[in-house]
């Protein structure tokens, strides 16, 4: 019996697997939404303000990269066919019109359509690894499925228009990036780190490497669906210091003469310092923003790009080192954002003046970032593999 995926076969290049539409989309779209919030837009009547900004920045951009990655590489994990063709055009169609109706004064489309693309995507993982019997993803697929359940339950909250249970509903959606962060992050960076630099491999137990992944998703779980939210301290903090002793058992000084390894080792650096000052802001408030900011700006932001330039050279047939011209000015760029954002961020509750300016700064050098991304990449993506293989 044939299984859906192998229904869609590609009829054009950008349909062979999914990072060359989703990373090309997602960046695009980051450019744009990142310098409409910089520069003062305030959202929707359903959508208002930062929760226009942040459902944006964590469900339709690094939430949909999270996919484009996992629907990517599953294939190879699992050795199945890659989600493609007309199953693909599927999963992008939901997202570009979630992405369309965000703009619009009712959050059903969006609601609709946005859980719709998480819920696709990880029935495409999932058939791969449910095929192949590739145990080891079967938790990766179920966080991908909660992704679409988070994204859900705030729209659920946004229509009760409860402003507490919205902002713990987005630190869900947030969480839970950051889960497949701890994740993937585990998997790649000692591995990359060792094949690049000639030196045996760091590894780790297998708790930690799950530990990465279930403690922001229990974290996740609890914010949404607004369940002894207290408890999250511990989950984030111990989630953040255990992110904090693998970059430190990761680390050895010659991946700062690498660009495609320093991206890695410090996005990974951010995001769990981000969970650390995320778990204190429980009970200290202030401290919240910079930990948003440090995870998302810093961690997600650093780690898409990295990880987008990457990914995308491996699979286009391109040597993976070293990084294309101009990608390395564009990690520099989202690390100036990163670290003027998390500025705001204290800002915010010294100097309002210098709260806006460097809020605004960031977002031009986010945007910047991405694209030099965009405008490198897009010939590569749409156009077939250097080395004549598909995909």
């Amino acid at each position: 019996m044939k299984t859906l995926l192998a229904y869609t076969k590609p009829s054009h290049p950008v349909w062979a697997m999914a990072f060359r539409p989703l990373y090309l989309l997602t960046s695009a779209y980051a450019v744009l939404s990142i310098l409409l919030w910089g520069f003062g837009y305030q959202g929707t009547r359903a959508l208002p303000s930062y929760f226009w900004h942040s459902h944006e920045m964590i469900w339709g951009y690094a939430g949909a990269v999270v996919v484009a990655f996992l629907l990517t590489a599953v294939a190879t994990w699992t050795g199945q066919p890659p989600v493609r063709g007309k199953f693909l055009m599927a999963i992008v169609g939901a997202w570009i019109l979630a992405r369309i109706s965000a703009f619009l004064p009712t959050g059903l489309l969006t609601a609709f359509f946005g859980t719709a693309f998480y819920w696709l995507a990880a029935y495409g993982m999932g058939e791969s690894v449910y095929r192949s019997r590739n145990s080891r993803n079967y938790l990766a697929v179920v966080a991908l499925f909660l992704i679409g359940v988070s994204h859900l339950s705030f729209h659920i909250y946004l229509h009760k228009l409860d402003n507490g249970a919205l902002t713990n509903g987005l630190h869900a959606g947030l969480m839970l990036v950051a889960g497949f962060i701890g994740l993937i992050g585990n998997r790649i960076i000692p591995f990359f780190t060792s094949r690049r630099l000639n030196t045996p491999q760091i590894g780790s137990p297998q708790w930690a490497i799950t530990a990465a992944l279930v403690l922001p998703m229990i974290s996740a779980l609890l914010m949404m669906t607004q369940t002894a939210v207290a408890l999250t301290f511990y989950l984030n903090l111990f989630a953040g210091v255990l992110g904090c002793v693998q970059v430190k058992r990761w680390f050895d000084k010659a991946i700062l003469r690498e660009p495609m390894l320093w991206t890695l080792h410090a996005g990974y650096a951010f995001s769990s310092v981000g969970l650390i000052f995320m778990a204190f802001g429980v009970a200290a408030p202030q401290t919240m923003s910079l930990g948003v900011h440090l995870l998302s700006v810093g961690g997600m932001g650093l780690l898409t790009v990295s990880m987008m330039t990457r990914t995308a050279l491996g699979h286009t047939g391109r040597a993976l080192y070293p990084a294309p011209k101009w990608l390395p000015t564009a990690f520099w760029l989202m690390v100036a954002a990163a670290v003027l954002r998390a500025f705001a961020a204290v800002m915010l509750y010294v100097n309002t003046t210098a709260y806006m300016h460097s809020r605004t700064c960031s977002a031009i050098l986010f945007a910047a970032s991405l694209t030099i991304y965009f405008v490198r990449y897009f010939p590569w993506l749409t156009q077939p593999r250097v080395d004549g293989k598909a995909g």
